[in-house]
């Protein structure tokens, strides 16, 4: 099966700066924000999101990295951090690929227990093929795909992400 590529490098690079800002405005009145990545490509875009924000924003900002059981998403959910360390503050869950919705909907209603200042929820790429009713606050780009089609996001080791539909 053929492989396209739907975002280079730099496209990827400018998303991550244009959510970044967004966030920023979105947060501007937080003084502490958590990013919550779902591991584990949802956690390495949300770092690369975080030192974006580092370097526009003043704001004091937590990872988290959220392990989601896929296969079984209304399995226990675990965090990298506390529920105290991230109650009464701003919050986005991010996520690589934004396809069905099922674990993005799922890591949202674990956040949900606790008392938060804002909730917001960000992707790379989203799908539109929900199955349940979540979307993307911030998104990279919106891709209307058939359900055979796959997305699939790379982040190498030496820093050449790439983001391809096969």
């Amino acid at each position: 099966m053929s492989q396209n590529i739907i975002l280079t490098h730099q496209e990827i690079e400018h998303k991550i700066k244009r959510i970044a800002y967004q966030i920023y405005e979105t947060f501007v009145d937080e003084e502490e924000i958590v990013i919550a990545g779902i591991a584990t490509n949802g956690f390495i875009f949300a770092q690369k999101i975080a030192t974006a924000l580092q370097e526009i924003a003043t704001l004091k900002i937590a990872l988290c990295e959220v392990t989601v059981n896929k296969q079984h998403p209304e399995a226990p959910i675990q965090t990298s951090i506390s529920k105290e360390e991230y109650a009464n503050k701003g919050l986005i869950v991010v996520d690589d690929v934004l396809n069905s919705g099922t674990t993005l909907i799922y890591a949202v209603r674990h956040f949900l227990d606790v008392p938060l200042t804002k909730f917001k929820t960000a992707v790379l790429v989203d799908r539109n093929h929900k199955k349940y009713p979540v979307k993307a606050d911030f998104k990279g780009i919106s891709l209307s795909t058939s359900l055979l089609e796959h997305v699939r996001v790379v982040f190498d080791e030496n820093g050449q992400n790439t983001a391809y539909l096969s």
